[in-house]
């Protein structure tokens, strides 16, 4: 077990902060401001309306159920909430200070539009993005374009490109993954046609169809049929490394040779009826095909290795039906230009063509080369009629700014699901169809409704009012190691070297490896989401956190002791740095203690700034 290296005990009354999660809460008004500039008042007017008719059809829901929400949030516990969710870091201490200060009604959206207009928009939603798509990746090395990828979501969100475009880019993406970030999605999973298929439809749909892979959907009308129409989108997609590369990299490209010109295809073909390599080869005409037969022939390079898989009697010898009993590999259906069903009752064979067809009931038309099918499916997934594509990403994105969604968990909805509260779901998919799939829209709606200024209340089991109340959620990996930077005042954290790249290229820096022990899916539900033991050691024991709490060095705890020498605005400072939020009147009481009692005005202001950073609240969203 990993030894702690506080140089000091820590006293129980220290200890009792980092479980003192409660902050001081008061109501503080809303109202949206009219002060704006022609050119953007429209959307402006139109976001803040959707906001404001969101809360109205909720509020109406809670008065039938004779249900209380919660207050407004105070100033200090929404700039924080909305500045993790929206830039994905901290306020800064001025930041605080000034946003408290200012009275005016219109200050919450405004620095929602702020935020909104930031490079680290951006940022944070394209990392949000490269956990959902990495983090059930199939293929480890995909992450070698993972940078590319961050690159590429990063530019597209802060130009404001709409989500139906962002989908058909992911969708449609070819070229070299080093250079095109677009091609995550199909590198993630190697181009294969059925976990494209899962992927396409639970990241853009909201519908886990996987289930219906090998049967009917248990619990949905989803056929079996509507899981492989769907894969028949991409049979035509590769991947396929790149030669002579230095590094080493792949590309994403197309393969539209039609079936009876493809080898492979063929090849299986003639396994399955091998008549006609026994007309050529069966030279004695004795039903078996023998090595001395087929000699200075095709057949000849692998017919050793077809011996050793079908040879039953051992008489190194092949009979027809021998032939037939070898088995399709399971990687066959990469070497196939149409997407083949597999036949559950005859594994060994290639199965039934299947054309593409969207499970929602749109057919494509037939003779599609590999991007005009992709295309076609982006179309069909993003038209205005396809409500599951709106749904999907209002369901997701309003989940993770309030901690829950319409539907739980939010990568598994569909017309056999029931949401909480259909009619605002529908009012909001509706409203982000006709800003013409505006993400920047969306958010700013979400974060201007009173339900998502609400004060934050524990889930409980005896009584639960969605939306009522803010639910706490826990901060990604990277939010938090960004909050960590901005607590210590540095650019970044010192890699450990020992750790390397074995999972992948990210881990080479701190803040790759800090993602790998803190990251979690982000389409997992807040209630399944916890920490553990190896996080709970990085924060208690890091040499490299450890090291930055001195107060005998140029750090930022070293500053404090030296510039606030009254304890009561040392403790304030500590407090705005790693929480930003000033102590209240039981916790300025628990410090001021510690202290006294210390001795050492130094030694207790480190052990003060470690008890905040291993609070639970430090690593939660409030």
């Amino acid at each position: 077990m990993t030894s702690f290296t506080r140089k000091r005990t820590i006293p129980i009354a220290c200890l009792f902060l980092v479980t003192m999660t409660v902050p001081l809460c008061q109501s503080a008004a809303f109202a949206a401001t009219k002060s704006a500039t022609q050119s953007d008042k429209r959307q402006r007017v139109d976001a803040v309306a959707m906001a404001e008719k969101i809360d109205q059809l909720l509020e109406t829901e809670f008065k039938k159920s004779n249900i209380k929400p919660a207050p407004l949030a105070n100033d200090e516990d929404f700039l924080r909430r909305v500045t993790f969710d929206l830039a994905g870091r901290k306020p800064a201490n001025s930041e605080v200070i000034l946003f408290g200060l200012d009275a005016s009604p219109g200050k919450r959206q405004a620095v929602i539009d702020d935020l909104l207009k930031s490079e680290e928009y951006g940022v944070n939603w394209a990392r949000y993005w490269r956990d959902v798509i990495y983090l059930r990746a199939t293929d480890a090395r995909s992450r070698i374009n993972q940078n590319e990828f961050e690159d590429w979501m990063t530019t597209q969100l802060n130009q404001n490109k709409s989500w139906d475009q962002i989908t058909t880019d992911l969708l449609t993406a070819t070229g070299d993954v080093r250079e095109n970030g677009n091609t995550a999605l199909i590198f993630a999973h190697q181009g294969d046609p059925a976990e494209l298929a899962a992927e396409t439809s639970r990241i853009f749909l909201g519908i886990q169809i996987q289930c219906a892979n090998c049967h009917d959907h248990p619990t949905d009308k989803w056929k079996r049929n509507s899981f492989h129409e769907l894969a028949a989108f991409f049979p035509r997609v590769r991947v396929r490394p790149v030669r002579d590369a230095t590094p080493r990299t792949f590309e994403v490209v197309s393969m539209d040779r039609g079936a009876d010109g493809n080898q492979y295809a063929q090849r299986m073909k003639i396994l399955q009826d091998p008549s006609m390599l026994f007309r050529l080869y069966d030279k004695n005409r004795d039903g078996k095909l023998t090595e001395q037969e087929v000699q200075r022939t095709r057949m000849a390079r692998g017919f050793e290795q077809m011996v050793s898989r079908a040879d039953k009697d051992g008489d190194k010898a092949l009979t027809a039906e021998e032939i037939k009993s070898i088995p399709v590999p399971d990687n066959m259906q990469r070497f196939m230009t149409e997407y083949h069903m597999p036949d559950l009752n005859d594994p060994t064979s290639m199965g039934k063509v299947v054309q593409p067809v969207l499970f929602v009931g749109t057919k494509a038309p037939e003779g599609l080369d590999d991007i005009e099918r992709r295309e076609t499916l982006s179309k069909f997934l993003t038209t205005p009629s396809n409500v599951w594509f709106s749904r999907a990403i209002v369901n997701r994105l309003w989940a993770e700014m309030l901690g829950e969604g319409f539907y739980t968990p939010i990568d598994d909805i569909g017309p056999e699901r029931s949401s909480v509260y259909p009619e605002v779901l529908n009012t909001l998919s509706e409203g982000f169809t006709a800003s013409g799939y505006d993400l920047k829209w969306l958010c700013k709606t979400i974060t201007n409704t009173r339900a998502y200024q609400r004060e934050i209340q524990k889930k409980t089991e005896q009584q639960h009012t969605p939306f009522a109340a803010q639910l706490p959620t826990r901060l990604r990996g990277d939010q938090i190691f960004t909050a960590i930077t901005q607590v210590f005042g540095v650019d970044d954290l010192q890699a450990n070297r020992n750790i390397g790249s074995r999972r992948y290229q990210g881990s080479r820096t701190a803040r790759g490896q800090f993602s790998t022990l803190f990251t979690y899916d982000p389409s997992t539900s807040q209630d399944e989401i916890t920490g553990d033991v190896p996080q709970a050691l990085f924060m208690m024991n890091s040499k490299t956190l450890n090291e930055m709490l001195g107060t005998d060095r140029n750090t930022k705890l070293a500053q404090i002791a030296r510039d606030f020498k009254d304890d009561n605005d040392a403790i304030q400072e500590l407090y705005l740095l790693t929480l930003s939020r000033v102590p209240g009147k039981a916790e300025l009481k628990i410090c001021q203690d510690y202290i006294q009692e210390a001795g050492n005005r130094n030694d207790a202001l480190e052990d003060l700034m470690w008890s905040l950073l291993n609070s639970s609240e430090f690593i939660t969203k409030r």
